[in-house]
């Protein structure tokens, strides 16, 4: 037995290498050209490896050598900008070596091994430190401080540190025992990063989407689920969110996408502005791109990646959401790898542990007391795409069972061109009570209720609709007619939203309770007038409503809004004099 083997057997992906001796996922290097793999079985001296290259053209006798490492990513300075294949790869760097297309066995550093930084250390010599514990600062980006930490189960008294100018494979920091301490630092993607403690859900993740925010909100540590068909807008609501939402950071994962889709997003990214900061949003994004027609096995890697990443920045105390799209295309991953292995199928053809590998994904996710005691989140926010939008299907279900937050978008809204066509009747929050006070405290007392009664008059609605269908509107008495009017109000004045308008692609939310309780003060004024007599359709027809719906898309809607309200309510009050 010796660290070397041979190819004993070709499945696509799957490698079977004999007389070589491995532990459980360890890297490989297979054949002549050095393909990467990853050990993830053994039977005796045989080894089954699953390859992330493309392995047209290895033949059965190749050496296998294996390094003794596990699948790991490079941490440090450096990692925010890069655009990244699923094992952290920088395409950038490789197109400019060999062009569009990447050459096999082929590697490069995660980020820039001799670019300087300037480390401000925060430590002292004497003191003694612990794994995650912050030793000093570097200025990654205009807008993010890269935090550098002792990697975790490491530590000890500081016997020198130095600031100034370093690369990250310099020396910063030595402790007594001898253990020196680069920038960067390297950890096993499939291990999930410590922390201390992991918190209630408590804080909502602002998203600037009014049906979102407002009726199914998503707290911070949270994660939630985008099934929707081809076409509904998974990818615009993934990428407004990672626009908008009040998260520090965001690590978009593209895995599986077709290249042309990837490829608006790699184009499009780079020039987006972050509207917090008025600088670039790549300043704060970390991307990996992983289309459909690369490797099988890296895309099933690809996950793990972009969650170690962001568990990274998450123990430096950030907010960090994390979008992958799509989770779907990582489970064909695991289907197609699994029978290559001679698994037993599960339902649909997926493996048996489908459901469990989606819970230790999105069980990644969460509000924790990091090891150097400051609070940090990764908020996981996946996109399914079942076959022909049939969320019955294994992905969709193993999803919703562990997500607390289900936005399911619908083909039908999408058609009658309604964005997002987020489906109110279908999706759900389960963060609503334990978000409820912080509501209550930051945007208004009754917040809670004015949400309640929002999602009470779409519920009518929709029972509503089956009647009229049948009979037509104008056979409902006339306080169910107006119930219906104030419902097409929610819907093309609340919750439809434009994602490319310079002003309603983002809504305040404090905006958006003061347009939920502008629909609720048009449906007292409507009541009330017409108790008095006045007909509906002078009430609906006022000018001010229609002033009132159209302004959302004005600068400066917040400050004018409670002004229009009022001329509104005085519009409908006039109704009745007129009859």
């Amino acid at each position: 037995m010796k660290n070397e083997g041979l190819i004993y057997r070709i499945s696509g992906p799957v490698v079977t290498a004999i007389d070589m001796k491995a532990a459980m996922y360890d890297v490989v290097r297979v054949g002549t050209e050095g393909l990467m793999g990853e050990v993830i079985e053994l039977h005796g001296d045989k080894a089954v490896i699953q390859v992330y290259e493309d392995t047209s053209g290895i033949r059965p006798g190749e050496v296998v050598v294996n390094t003794g490492e596990t699948l790991s990513v490079s941490l440090g300075p450096g990692l925010l900008t890069q655009i990244y294949d699923g094992i952290q790869r920088p395409l950038p760097t490789l197109e400019k070596e060999m062009g569009v297309f990447l050459t096999r066995g082929v590697d490069a550093d995660a980020f820039d091994l001799e670019k300087i930084w300037t480390f401000e250390p925060q430590v002292s010599v004497g003191d003694s430190v612990v794994g995650g514990q912050v030793i000093g600062h570097v200025q990654e980006t205009d807008t993010i401080v890269h935090k550098i930490m002792v990697v975790p189960g490491n530590g000890g008294v500081v016997k020198s540190i130095e600031s100034g100018d370093f690369n990250v494979t310099q020396t910063i920091c030595t402790f007594e025992d001898g253990t020196e301490m680069q920038m960067m630092q390297k950890w096993p993607v499939r291990t999930p990063r410590p922390y201390q403690q992991k918190y209630a859900p408590v804080i909502p993740l602002v998203t600037g989407m009014r049906i979102l925010d407002f009726l199914f909100p998503l707290a911070k540590g949270g994660a939630a689920g985008i099934p929707g068909p081809f076409g509904s807008g998974k990818t615009v609501t993934q990428q407004s969110l990672a626009k908008y939402s009040d998260a520090q950071l965001v690590v978009y994962i593209g895995c599986g996408e077709r290249g042309n889709e990837m490829t608006e997003v790699l184009d499009e990214f780079p020039h987006l502005i972050d509207p917090n900061t008025g600088k670039p949003l790549m300043n704060r994004t970390v991307m990996i791109a992983n289309t459909s027609n690369m490797p099988v096995a890296a895309r099933e890697a690809s996950v793990y990646t972009g969650i170690t990443i962001a568990e990274y920045y998450r123990d430096m105390g950030y907010d960090v959401a994390l979008m992958a799209d799509s989770t779907s295309r990582w489970a064909e991953a695991m289907r197609e790898i699994s029978s290559r292995l001679e698994e037993m199928p599960g339902e649909e053809g997926y493996p048996a542990y489908l459901s469990t590998r989606i819970a230790e994904f999105y069980e990644r996710a969460g509000r924790v007391e990091t090891l150097n005691g400051e609070d940090g989140s990764i908020t996981v926010i996946g996109a399914v795409s079942p076959p022909g939008g049939d969320i019955s299907e294994p992905v969709s279900q193993g999803t919703l069972r562990i997500v607390k937050v289900f936005w399911g978008l619908d083909a039908g809204l999408a058609r009658q061109r309604h964005f997002p066509a987020i489906n109110w009747l279908n999706s759900y929050s389960l963060y609503p009570q334990s978000l409820d006070q912080w509501f209550r405290d930051n945007i208004a007392q009754d917040f809670p209720e004015v949400r309640i009664e929002l999602s009470g008059l779409l519920q009518i609605e929709s029972e509503l609709q089956e009647i009229v269908q049948l009979v037509g509107s104008d056979a409902l008495p006339v306080d169910q007619q107006l119930t219906l009017e104030v419902a097409r109000m929610i819907r093309e004045y609340f919750l439809q939203q434009n994602g490319f308008h310079d002003v309603d692609a983002y809504c305040d939310i404090h905006l958006q309770y003061k347009m939920a309780k502008a629909i609720l003060a048009f449906q007292e004024s409507a009541k009330s007038a017409m108790a008095s007599g006045a007909q509906l359709g002078d009430v609906v027809n006022v000018p001010s409503r229609s002033d009132l719906m159209r302004g959302r898309l004005n600068k400066g809607y917040v400050d004018t809004i409670d002004d229009m309200v009022k001329t509104m309510n005085d519009e409908i009050a006039a109704t009745v004099e007129e009859n």
